[in-house]
């Protein structure tokens, strides 16, 4: 077991700090007219300011911020302004911490290259001594020098960007913008992705506010559902309602959650609001979301003890198999499949899809706990990190590890199903070798992404993922005393024989009981009179 690194012990994951909630808007013409021209005006709004603070850098301070407020509710309102200050510095915030992540990032791959370019051409990896696999040939080394140099320059301009506090931020998503170059391979037209581009900088969200009326004085969403904004200074002459309101002809019906949404406004707690433009589809939308209160995690004993769920996440499906608390395999073994080609949207769908029969099979199971592994595939869409297999690179890349925890956890959270996350190391390789081949029948296949499911949730349990230890010798029966891993790693003497309880071995009864002995013949052993033919007397007498 030498130079195996040693699991982590598994944890319940936290359920979601947020509610999100979004329903369609109907707007007339004169709506949707007034909508655009709000969302136009903050929009502009929002980036003059986040040009201000961006030039700012580092060196802003506190009395920063209220001076570029104070510079916005004149052409807006104290609270537009507010709003939109705080988008710019979370969008800010937010940037910052792309520039370390991507630094991280280019020191691990720089790390990576440095020792590929020190070894021998053509050297094999060796992961005990911690070497590095070397260029197969002369001209992947070059090319690899070349690469090293050119992250060593990204990262030189990153790190100066970060120390001068300077962020690359792209109001309208920066893919938006590049689109623009190539919209005759998009199938687009330049008018169309005008439209596109000026909804994706509009501006029309604003924060909660509790204690005020609805929880939102900007954009308030009454308990009948009228929705009403506050208007910019700009559009002052557009209200159609006292204190500068504009009030729409729509009504807003949330589907989902209503009478949680309701609880929160009738008692005047704060639900932040954002209305946006589907250009493609030429809808609006209304999005309203809240804080949910902190829910203290349950504790791995009582999540599991029940039994639980294990699954394997693949790339194109979950493998998944229910086990009880001692750590057996229960039941067939299912699998959840899914599409993760095509648009974003199409992808997201199927994962949600995918999760809802999960969690389907979970309450049916009987079972309130499931077990996934805790996966992190950040820093593994690299090149160095997989070697030259591009196949299994895009598959990496693109496997969506961070929605499909973030969904499983939200979504399992509203079915009071607890999400046990758990060390993936060795799952694959010691449940192929330990459960696949015992779990294969003549009529059903264990495949390994099975095997590892098994792995998992014995992991989760606290079982070993081995099935259990060999019987010490001279041979495999009973005489000497099985030794099982079939327990918790804390029980004391799991590794040891079993106890022998006292009294015979053999079935009979203790004597005067009024009971009759049953067959105290061992019928599978080879010579016992059970396995020959019945008795019969014969035509001569017994002797003496």
């Amino acid at each position: 077991m030498g130079g195996l690194r040693v699991p982590a012990a598994p944890f319940v994951v936290s359920g979601p700090a947020a509610v999100s909630i979004r329903t369609r808007l109907r707007l007339s013409p004169a709506d949707a007219a007034v909508l655009t021209e709000v969302g136009r005006i903050l929009g502009s709004l929002a980036s003059r300011d986040l040009a201000v603070m961006s030039r700012q850098g580092r060196d802003r301070e506190a009395a920063s911020w209220a001076a570029r407020k104070r510079a916005l509710t004149a052409p807006s309102s104290a609270r537009w302004a507010g709003s939109v200050t705080k988008a710019t510095q979370d969008q800010w915030a937010l940037a910052r911490r792309g520039q370390a992540a991507e630094a991280a990032w280019l020191r691990g791959q720089i790390a990576r290259i440095e020792d590929r370019l020190s070894r021998p051409v053509g050297a094999k990896s060796d992961k005990r001594a911690g070497l590095a696999r070397g260029c197969a040939t002369r001209a992947e080394w070059h090319a690899k020098s070349r690469r090293l140099h050119a992250l060593r320059d990204r990262l030189a301009a990153v790190q100066e960007a970060w120390t001068e506090g300077r962020v690359r931020v792209v109001r309208g998503g920066r893919k938006l913008a590049r689109l623009r170059h190539h919209l005759t391979e998009a199938g687009l037209s330049r008018h169309v992705w005008r439209e596109r581009w000026q909804a994706a900088r509009m501006f029309l969200a604003a924060d909660g506010e509790s204690g005020k009326r609805c929880g939102n004085e900007t954009i308030r969403v009454t308990d009948a559902g009228q929705l009403s904004i506050r208007l910019p200074a700009a559009l002052a002459h557009a209200a159609n309602a006292p204190h500068g309101r504009y009030v729409l002809d729509t009504t807003v019906v949330f589907p989902y959650r209503a009478e949680e949404w309701r609880d929160r406004i009738v008692a005047d707690r704060a639900v932040a609001y954002r209305i946006h433009h589907d250009v493609l589809r030429d809808r609006w939308y209304v999005t309203a979301s809240w804080r949910r209160a902190a829910v203290p995690a349950l504790p791995v004993e009582a999540a599991l003890a029940r039994g639980v769920v294990a699954v394997d996440m693949n790339d194109d499906h979950l493998a998944v198999r229910r086990l009880d608390a001692h750590g057996n395999p229960v039941g067939r073994p299912r699998s959840f499949a899914y599409d993760l080609s095509g648009s974003a949207q199409h992808r997201d769908a199927q994962l949600r899809h995918a999760l809802t029969r999960l969690l389907h099979f979970t309450r049916r199971s009987g079972a309130v706990a499931i077990a996934v592994e805790d996966l992190d595939f950040t820093d593994g869409a690299g090149r160095e990190q997989f070697g030259r297999n591009k196949r299994f690179r895009r598959l990496v890349s693109r496997f969506p590890t961070a929605r499909l925890r973030v969904r499983l956890a939200s979504m399992a959270a509203e079915q009071d199903v607890a999400i046990v996350a758990v060390d993936p190391a060795y799952t694959s390789q010691w449940g192929a070798q330990h459960w696949q081949q015992p779990l294969t029948t003549a009529t059903r296949k264990t495949t390994r992404h099975d095997a590892a499911a098994v792995a998992i949730g014995r992991r989760a349990l606290g079982h070993p993922i081995r099935r259990r230890t060999a019987p010490p010798p001279p041979d495999r029966s009973d005489r000497v005393g099985h030794r099982t891993g079939q327990a918790r790693p804390e029980t004391r003497g799991r590794e040891g024989t079993r106890p022998r309880f006292p009294g015979p071995r053999t079935g009979s009864v203790p004597p005067a009981s009024g009971a009759k002995a049953g067959d105290q013949r061992a019928p599978n052993r080879w010579g016992h009179a059970a396995e020959r033919v019945s008795w019969q007397q014969g035509i001569f007498p017994l002797g003496r």
